[in-house]
């Protein structure tokens, strides 16, 4: 399998990859354009306009748009992140020309038809209002905003409800021509594809925009505090993060490591200690997110009132041992999940697609999978250790408590547990 990558004279990249015994392929328009683009007065607008961009364009509605790819047996789709926003379709190899037609219209051509706007405010209102009746969703959104207070990078991705019930076509209109550059366009393809006719496709329908400087976004400052909901809910929802590696950092691999360890499967010591050994709840888990200068290591749990303290002091416990006695049996382990997450999950044309547009847009270069791989077999334990021991004295954590959670440890009594 081969990587190719182009490079539009406007900054469209273009990048595909072969896959040879697939029948069909998947791809799209990966825009680097997402929440934390967004001034404070625009918090949502991205999403909004994620889902505007399905409601027509200036040659089809709609119906049309679905009708289009599902008539072909396709399946089409979206999502917008912190710092990214993409559009995509799974087809048949024989018709990936209608699905980057079908893309790129409703990348380039929205109507933003003031009567589908209603319609979809009201859809996107009722999203906002799931997130809210979902502890173990809400949550996230309230550590993230803990995390990063009063930056971009903290605000809920959907937005608040009273910024959405204003948002006009201007703003839509306003967002794209601020955003939605060349420079910040990938259009990414895997699967039964090939490249150079992708590329001729790609250059008739965005070569014409115009070359433009994307606007740079403010540095992520990772300040953490504590953010507690008292609620008569039956769980107790714990979320605790500390600032991990970026992407573009050396260590990066590091806290994903660390992340796998500590809370990454039913091996992992946090899962074990917790419920396994001690039946302190049901769920919990680490996970490392990454940004471009930033990232999380978050731990998510959930629990009985009369655990909530059990589950909080044997949590830190486990993050202080950790920077003294994380063994090589744990840290070879949590590599092995890695890689091999990584290598099953690229079977998929999707998932190649997708990392293509997110290498691409981190590095502006896809590493080959080998350098990936070293790049994980390269953390060591000593390196883990270091990274915990990083965490337990840097002094800066970020806690959100949901539920019944009077009487919970606050977020200093944690990281005051955690340097001792």
């Amino acid at each position: 399998m081969t990587v190719d990558l182009h490079r539009l004279p406007n900054g469209v990249r273009v990048v595909t990859e072969h896959m040879p015994g697939l029948k069909s392929a998947s791809l799209g328009v990966w825009v680097t354009a997402g929440g934390r683009h967004e001034r404070a007065e625009q918090n949502g607008v991205a999403h909004f306009l994620e889902h505007m961009a399905f409601k027509g364009t200036s040659t089809r509605d709609a119906l049309q748009i679905a009708e289009a790819i599902e008539d072909v047996g396709g399946y089409i789709n979206a999502y917008t992140s912190r710092e990214m926003t993409a559009f995509y379709a799974r087809v048949l190899g024989e018709d990936v020309p209608l699905a980057l037609d079908v893309i790129s219209d409703i990348v380039l051509n929205p109507v933003f038809d003031p009567r589908e706007i209603e319609v979809e405010r009201h859809v996107i209102l009722q999203e906002i209002g799931q997130a809210l009746d979902t502890p173990d969703d809400i949550i996230f959104d309230w550590l993230q905003e803990t995390a990063y207070p009063g930056q971009a990078l903290g605000r809920p991705i959907l937005g608040p409800s009273n910024r959405v019930e204003k948002f006009d076509r201007g703003d839509l209109a306003g967002f794209v021509s601020e955003r939605y550059l060349p420079g910040n366009l990938i259009v990414a393809a895997a699967g039964a594809v090939d490249h150079d006719a992708i590329v001729r496709m790609v250059e008739e329908r965005f070569g014409h925009l115009a070359a433009s400087a994307a606007r740079d976004v403010d540095p992520a400052r990772f300040l953490g505090g504590e953010c507690r909901v008292e609620k008569g809910l039956e769980q107790a929802h714990l979320a605790l993060a500390f600032e991990s590696p970026g992407y573009r950092s050396d260590d990066v691999y590091v806290g994903q490591v660390y992340a796998t360890a500590m809370g990454g499967g039913m091996s992992s010591r946090l899962f074990q200690e917790a419920r396994e050994r001690r039946g302190l709840c049901y769920t919990i888990f680490a996970q490392a997110s990454a940004y471009s200068d930033s990232g999380m290591l978050t731990i998510y749990a959930g629990t009985g009132h009369e655990d909530l303290n059990d589950l909080i002091g044997l949590t830190v416990e486990e993050l202080r041992r950790s920077a003294g006695d994380m063994s090589a049996a744990e840290v070879d382990r949590a590599r092995t999940q890695m890689k091999a997450g990584m290598l099953m999950g690229l079977e998929s044309p999707a998932s190649r697609a997708e990392r293509l547009a997110r290498q691409l847009a981190i590095w502006d270069r896809v590493p080959p999978l080998e350098e990936t791989v070293e790049r994980i077999d390269a953390v060591s334990v000593e390196k883990t250790r270091a990274f915990a021991e990083r965490l337990a004295t840097n002094g800066a954590a970020a806690l959100a408590l949901y539920g019944p959670v009077s009487g919970a440890p606050t977020v200093q009594d944690m990281t005051g547990q955690l340097a001792a």
